[in-house]
């Protein structure tokens, strides 16, 4: 099959599995022909707080999100999650990935992956798909939904696995305002059931309504990580500052 998945697991409604937070990251480094695209990242990712990663485009913000999910091996350092419970996580990219079915079977195949018993998967792939505003469609083709639509299966997808973290690259990039507002209010219905959540993101309105927390990379190095509220109102690097204003910062 040449289509995959955004990865999750976990059984919706199921007790928690022991925690597989905080996710540290030590002396993390990518390079590719020489070239570094990540530099010395230490980092530790706690549960709780919307932690939005930002920066200019070229920052590494995408490529970082991936490490830590493990779709690519730093090219030094280490990542380590506090526990090893598989598929806990999961992660949305800027354009989901859908199979060619309808958005009802979208999901149940994702808990199908997960090992979700056969007689349970199409309740469970049913109130995913509710709880995302999505069940008018359940019998549409995942491939002729609105964009909009279309991202919203991709995190009730996840959703429905009841991850313990769920990444997001810049997961309404390329939105109109009013999807993205669909999809920032899903975002804060997961976060609000007890999924931590790290987003990538460069819209500045969009960091300032979901962010609590602010990790700003700039040239593959973690400038600053602070509160959200500290952040908007004064970004300590001149980076930071700059991104924050507007403003091209070269240096």
């Amino acid at each position: 099959m040449d289509e995959v998945l955004d990865s999750a697991a976990g059984e919706p409604g199921a007790t928690r599995a022991p925690p597989i937070l905080p996710l540290t990251l030590e002396s993390v480094s990518y390079a590719v022909r020489g070239k570094v695209l990540l530099e010395h990242i230490d980092l530790q990712l706690h549960a709780g707080a919307r932690t939005l990663v930002m920066g200019p485009n070229g920052a590494g913000k995408s490529l970082l999100m991936r490490i830590c999910h493990g779709l690519i091996r730093p090219s030094a350092g280490r990542v380590a999650w506090a526990g090893r419970q598989p598929n806990a996580q999961a992660m949305v990219f800027q354009r989901p990935v859908l199979l060619r079915r309808t958005a009802l079977a979208n999901v149940e195949f994702a808990l199908k992956h997960a090992g979700i018993a056969a007689r349970d998967r199409r309740r469970l792939a049913l109130a995913a798909l509710e709880q995302a505003g999505l069940a008018p469609i359940a019998q549409r083709q995942a491939r002729v939904l609105s964009g909009g639509e279309q991202q919203k299966l991709a995190l009730a997808r996840a959703w429905a696995l009841r991850p313990q973290v769920l990444f997001l690259d810049e997961p309404t990039a390329s939105l109109d305002p009013a999807a993205t507002a669909a999809v920032e209010d899903l975002i804060t219905d997961i976060h609000a059931s007890g999924t931590k959540i790290v987003m990538s993101s460069h819209d500045l309105g969009q960091a300032r309504r979901l962010a609590d927390e602010v990790l700003f990379l700039h040239r593959g190095r973690v400038t600053e990580r602070t509160p959200a509220s500290e952040f908007f109102a004064a970004p300590r690097s001149q980076a930071a500052q700059a991104f924050v204003q507007g403003r091209l910062y070269w240096e």
